[in-house]
């Protein structure tokens, strides 16, 4: 029984309205709880979580390998559902789906795959007459807080590993993308997971903020914004956190790239999913000896992207998640223009849509330089040596990913070395990421790591097991 079915019907409960951003159509509509709810919340998620921890480890993986398979079946209805609930395009929907049962996939392997090892207790002065051995446990309820620009597989991979790990989730996602989350629960019971095992919320920050400071809660795992994610931690008390709280990626291209496909990485990591993109390119910082050719090239290749109707396949930039998103998106680049800073691509808009926007001459103290704009927004500026261009690239106070852009290996690898973030991609997008990796964030508020076996050990704690002969 779904937790909607549970609650007494209106007017006790408002509705949430979902709309399609680009065309603000009404999609859907779905119950929202409060802070008055959450004991019966939380009874049902004690539940789910001792039925979780009686699933053997194999009908975990099988729930987990059904549940891939079952979403590989319904991949177009869930492309068209990312399509007008998130605003993405339908290339880059179905790309996200994709990537959603590889999350699954990979998770029902490590469901079975990463359980513990034997400890060799023999190894050391004084037990050898020990055996033993330790596995991974889950904790128990594990409140899961998703955001909307992957509104599938981030959401995956939060369930995924937890209930490869016996745990039971509650799970609010964005307000803006309640149905694709829904998608993705329903899959899951339909492949046999125990419907308490998964409680899906719907609610405001108050909802969030009751839920979060509860004492039977083990652990916390949001992806969102770098304020809610301090007001989580000052309000959790003592259990886990795990948190990604956005990034501000910076790409350096030095003299000897190939400037033809740095361009081409950078367009894309910079505005896929309308720049709604955590590890997005944000500052490319462009040595000055083809800092004019490569500013060009940016410049032209921006101009001719088409933005508009996500579900055209000839689109490459949908809309924002909002029109609120795209007014501010559009003034933080005339905020910078008004300091100084040039327009040689784009910054237009219409409505939610928000043209594809490279801009010069960006003051280094401005908010498009140091805060995360998460919108199709791409800075340049040129730097003189490597030691200017890696100060630049760390002098913000977090980071997710960073790229490099060089032919030489030494200096590729001692640049990534020297870089401070969760990842670095070299010749390649900042945007690059396969769902088996580590995943998450350097410097201040970086809190634990995604990627399945990753966020499995996060959401699970070693059990050791000794006897004496």
């Amino acid at each position: 029984m779904s937790l909607q079915t549970m609650l007494p019907p209106a007017p006790a409960y408002s509705l949430l309205t979902v709309r399609d951003p680009f065309s603000d159509e009404i999609i859907g509509q779905v119950v929202q709880s409060d802070a008055a709810d959450v004991a019966e919340i939380m009874a049902r998620a004690r539940l789910g979580a001792s039925l979780s921890r009686e699933l053997t480890r194999f009908e975990r993986h099988a729930i987990l390998a059904r549940a891939a398979r079952l979403l590989e079946d319904r991949a177009d209805e869930a492309s068209a559902l990312i399509v007008r609930e998130a605003g993405k395009t339908i290339v880059q929907a179905r790309k996200e789906v994709g990537r959603a049962i590889t999350t699954l996939s990979l998770s029902a392997e490590t469901a079975r795959s990463f359980q513990g090892e034997v400890i060799p207790f023999d190894a050391y002065e004084g037990s050898a007459d020990r055996r033993g051995w330790y596995t991974r446990e889950p904790l128990g309820v594990i409140l899961a807080i998703t955001p909307y620009n992957d509104a599938l597989n981030l959401v995956a991979h939060k369930l995924g590993p937890a209930i490869a790990g016996g745990n039971s989730v509650i799970l609010k996602p964005s307000q803006f993308t309640p149905l694709t989350a829904q998608l993705l629960v329903e899959v899951l019971t339909s492949a046999g997971l125990p419907d308490e095992i998964v409680t899906l919320v719907h609610g405001d920050r108050h909802l969030a903020q009751a839920l979060v400071s509860v004492r039977d809660i083990r652990m916390v795992s949001f992806t969102g914004g770098f304020a809610t994610g301090e007001a989580i931690a000052r309000a959790a008390g003592l259990k886990r956190l795990a948190m990604e709280l956005g990034g501000n990626a910076p790409v350096l291209v030095f003299a000897d790239a190939g400037i033809p496909a740095a361009v081409e990485a950078c367009v894309s990591g910079a505005f896929w999913a309308a720049g709604q993109n955590c590890v997005g390119a944000q500052r490319l910082l462009v040595a000055r000896p083809v800092y004019d050719e490569f500013r060009d090239r940016l410049a032209a290749r921006t101009s001719s992207l088409t933005a508009g109707d996500p579900a055209d396949p000839s689109v490459d930039v949908g809309p924002m998640i909002s029109q609120a998103a795209a007014e501010r998106a559009e003034a933080a680049v005339d905020d910078a223009v008004a300091a100084g800073a040039r327009v040689i691509a784009g910054h237009r808009r219409e409505g939610s849509v928000y043209w594809p926007t490279a801009v010069e001459n960006v003051d280094a103290t401005s908010g498009l330089w140091t805060e995360e704009v998460f919108a199709p927004v791409v800075a340049l500026m040129p730097f003189d040596t490597e030691h200017e261009a890696v100060a630049r690239a760390n002098d913000v106070e977090y980071a997710l990913h960073a790229a490099v852009f060089t032919s030489d290996v030494t200096r590729a690898l001692r640049v990534a070395e020297s870089l401070e973030a969760g990842g670095v991609m070299i010749n390649d997008s900042s945007d690059y990421r396969v769902d088996s990796m580590p995943f998450g964030g350097a410097k201040y508020g970086s809190m634990g790591r995604e990627g399945v076996r990753f966020a499995f050990e996060e959401m699970t704690q070693p059990k050791v097991t000794c006897i004496a002969l």
